[in-house]
Parts: structure tokens; sequence; C-alpha cells
């Protein structure tokens, strides 16, 4: 019984192992879970630049390609970042898509994606969102991206 008290003892005072630090790119900025790199909060293209530019390897260069069809694709779209995330609309305060990088594959959100027709591939728990998953394994079909980019941009987007 007294051993039993002592391990808990022991165990309650020993110092708990230190947390591996974060990787980092470029000028320190922090890569989150999935490479995601956490970029402050900004309206414009320069966060979009920044989040874009801190990724890694395959990721930066769907989701510059992404970027480049989205503003090709629609004339005037207004850019932020927020939740570590770019988001891309048509007024600055409501948003129609929005960019998330996972460890896999890049998720694109279509927020009001459930009123797309086809609608975007992946279900989502959200009333109204559908995604579109790109990875190394599976790249972007540009055709079908475009045309979802450009109906989506059409309908009423998500307050966020």
């Amino acid at each position: 019984m007294a051993r039993k008290t002592s391990e808990a003892a022991t165990r309650a005072t020993a110092p708990k192992p230190a947390r591996p630090a974060r990787p980092t790119k470029g000028q320190g900025v922090v890569l989150l879970s999935g490479g995601n790199p956490q970029i402050p909060k900004g309206h414009g293209d320069a966060p979009v630049q920044a989040y874009i530019n801190a990724l890694q390897d395959w990721k930066q260069a769907v989701v510059r390609r992404i970027d480049v069809l989205v503003v090709k694709t629609v004339p005037g779209v207004r850019k932020a970042v927020k939740w570590n995330s770019p988001l891309y609309g048509m007024d600055g305060m409501t948003w129609f898509l929005g960019i998330h990088v996972m460890t896999r594959y890049v998720k694109v959100a279509f927020f009001n994606g459930k009123s797309l027709d086809p609608m975007p591939p992946v279900d989502s728990k959200t009333a109204h969102a559908r995604y579109l998953h790109v990875s190394e394994k599976e790249p972007l079909d540009e055709a079908a991206f475009v045309a979802w980019v450009k109906a989506a941009s059409e309908v009423p987007g998500e307050k966020m």
C-alpha cells in the first residue's frame, strides 16, 4: 500500500516532458498541424501570399494554382486570412471559398457548396458546405474547380 502511494507521489511531482517545438519555415512562420502556416489575420492579397509562401512542398504549388485560378475566374475577388486559412469573397465581409492545409491534402471549402450543381464531392457536417480535397495523388481538376468557383461566387457568401 505504501509503495503505491510513493509511486503516485513521484508521478505527481515528476516534471512533464517538454513538448517538441513546432516546425517553422522562413522568417519565423510557425507551421501548425498538417503544415498549415500560422499567419496573422488580415485583408487583401498580402496575407494570402504570405500564407502561400510559408507552405511546403507540393502544397505550396497546389494553393498557389488555386489562388491564380480564383483570381482569373472571379475578377475583383476579395481576399483575407482568418483562422490561418485564406478566404475568398465578393464584398470582403462574406466568403464563398476557403483553403486549409491538412497533412495529406489541401481542403478547399465551398461554404455554400450544397447549392452548387454538381456539388463538390466531399460532404460536410455544416449545413451548406461541401469540400474538395486535392492531394499529390489526386491532383486538381481545373475545369471542375473553375466551374465551382464561378458558381460559388454568384451565390450569397457566408459571414465569418
